[in-house]
Formats: structure tokens, C-alpha cells, sequence
């Protein structure tokens, strides 16, 4: 009698754990979509109502048709009256910094755009603001590093200390080069450093017409070098110093009402993650979304492919 006693007991306390666990999880799901529905109807009020739009780009710069949509969205939205650019990033792949300068220009030919330099507006980083026609930076910001790379590993001395040939039919001499496989041949330099010099052009090019300098003044800016926000402005690569009070100011003195509010023009989360990881990734303190926590952790530059233009300190070289 006292055992069936025992699992009789056993029974409602696992009962009364499931019940608990049950009501927890009911809990949970409902405070994540009043939180989502929450934050969907706040932003929609938000940019529904005439604003200043704020777009943040941080990180490596990739080819991003997201990021692309939305400035597209911006521009077509009448209750955008104008746009700051928050940019913080060393630069990226040279075809992504190109296709943001492109919307950047689209969008600034309909509203008054500026940038608004963090840390670091470098290469490619720097391209996209100048695409805006006004670039504001702190006075320790890092600015410049105007120029194009292409880099790849050689692997040859390493797979002979492993014995490890490769063996390969090709339809011509400059098919598949470089190859990480094996030294690189003189043919296959000058053919990417034809490819540097033609990309190099037009980013000088870019930037001589953006900015009030001469060619000849903006080749000497371009050799690589990185600037302060004191330096660059010294330089006439940014015209102000400051944040974002001085570039909302700026944008004031085209015209816009000094009352509009700020709004930040986030990155659209897909359905699978508008309630639980938002939410879990909030409590743990770290970035919105998987592909921003690789981004904090450096592994997005692993995957970079194609001509580069990106600002690196030697002790963090890419190989490409």
C-alpha cells in the first residue's frame, strides 16, 4: 500500500511540475509577442509622423540588399524629411561600399543626407560618406585609407613539407589565378595589379568628386594613410567636427524643422526571430541576431571575397 501511496504522490508532484512549466512557457510566449507587437507598433507610429531617419552601418561592408532596401524605403517614405548616417566600420569588399554609394546618391538626390563618423570611417567605410554632402567626424575619429586590396594566402611551401602535389589542366595560363596552391606567376601579378590600379582610379575619382579637392590633391591623401577627425577636416576629407547634434544642425540649416525627432530605421528581423532570440540575446547583453554576433567576433572578415577596400592594422592582416 505505501508504494502505490509513493507513486500516487510521485504523480501529482510531476503534475504540478508540468503545470508549473506549462503556465512559465505560456508566460513567456505571451510577453514576447506583446513585446514584438510592442515594438512594431511603436516604430510604425514613429515613422509614420514627419523624422529625421537614422541608419546605422557598422562592421565589414558587404554586398547587403537588406540594407539596400531600406534606404530605398527611406527615400520613397514623404515623412522622411531628411537622413544621418551613423558609420562605424573599416570598409569591406569594394563592389558592396559601391552599391551603398549608389543608394546613398539616389537617396541624397531627393533628401538632405549627412554622415556621422564614430570610431572609424575607413575605405570603403569612407566612400559611403562621402556619398553624403556632409561628412561630420569626433575629433579622434580614424578617417581615410583610401585605396584597394586584393590578398591571398600561398600554401605551396606548406604543402610541400606536407608532400602534397597539385596537379591541374587549365584552358589558359591566367585561369584560376592567384592560386593559394602554388607561388604566383608575373603574368598573374600584373593582371591583378591591373585590376587594383583601374579599381584605385575610380575610387580616387569617387572621392575628387565628392569632396572639394583636386585630383592631384585627393592622390596625396591616397596612399593608404588614415586620418583623426582633426586631421581629416584639416583635409577637407570631412567638414565638421562633432556627432550627431552637429550633423542634425547641419540638416536644420537646409530647411528641416528643428523639432523633428531623430529615428532610428532598424534592420527588418525576419518572422523566426522577432520574439524569443531578440529577446534572449537583450537579457544576455550581446548583438540582435546570430549574423551580429559573428560580426562582433571578427569572423565575417574570414569570408570576404573579391577586391577589397578595407583599412586594417598590420597586426590583423587579411588573407585572401
Amino acid at each position: 500500500m505505501s508504494t502505490r501511496a509513493d507513486e500516487m504522490i510521485d504523480r501529482r508532484r510531476l503534475r504540478r511540475k508540468l503545470t508549473f512549466w506549462r503556465v512559465v512557457t505560456f508566460a513567456v510566449i505571451v510577453l514576447a509577442i506583446a513585446f514584438a507587437t510592442r515594438q512594431f507598433m511603436s516604430s510604425a507610429v514613429s515613422v509614420s509622423s514627419n523624422h529625421i531617419a537614422q541608419v546605422k552601418i557598422s562592421g565589414t561592408i558587404f554586398e547587403d540588399d537588406e540594407l539596400l532596401e531600406r534606404l530605398e524605403r527611406i527615400r520613397e517614405m514623404p515623412s522622411v524629411k531628411g537622413v544621418i548616417l551613423t558609420i562605424d566600420s573599416p570598409g569591406g569588399t569594394t563592389a558592396g561600399g559601391e552599391a551603398i554609394y549608389e543608394e546613398v546618391r539616389r537617396l541624397a538626390g531627393e533628401k538632405p543626407v549627412a554622415a556621422q563618423v564614430g570610431t572609424l570611417a575607413a575605405s570603403a567605410g569612407y566612400m559611403i560618406a562621402s556619398a553624403t554632402d556632409h561628412i561630420v567626424a569626433r575629433q579622434s575619429s580614424i578617417v581615410g585609407s583610401i585605396g584597394v586590396l586584393f590578398q591571398y594566402p600561398d600554401l605551396s611551401g606548406l604543402m610541400d613539407k606536407l608532400g602534397v602535389k597539385l596537379e591541374e589542366i587549365k584552358s589558359s595560363p591566367l585561369k584560376a589565378e592567384p592560386s593559394p596552391f602554388k607561388p604566383t606567376s608575373e603574368e598573374a601579378r600584373a593582371m591583378i595589379r591591373a585590376m587594383i590600379v583601374d579599381s584605385y582610379d575610380w575610387f580616387v575619382d569617387l572621392v575628387t568628386e565628392r569632396r572639394p579637392l583636386s585630383r592631384e590633391e585627393v592622390m596625396k591623401l591616397a596612399d593608404g594613410s588614415v586620418f583623426t577627425g582633426r586631421q581629416a577636416l584639416e583635409n577637407k576629407l570631412v567638414d565638421a567636427l562633432g556627432g550627431e547634434r552637429e550633423a542634425r544642425a547641419w540638416l536644420v540649416s537646409k530647411g528641416l524643422s528643428d523639432d523633428l525627432a531623430v529615428v532610428e530605421w532598424k534592420k527588418r528581423e525576419s518572422a523566426g526571430s522577432l520574439f524569443l532570440p531578440e529577446i534572449a540575446s537583450r537579457f544576455l547583453g550581446v548583438p540582435d541576431g546570430g549574423a551580429d554576433i559573428l560580426r562582433e567576433l571578427g569572423a565575417d572578415r574570414i569570408f570576404l571575397d573579391g577586391l577589397l577596400s578595407v583599412w586594417q592594422p598590420e597586426t590583423k592582416r587579411l588573407s585572401h
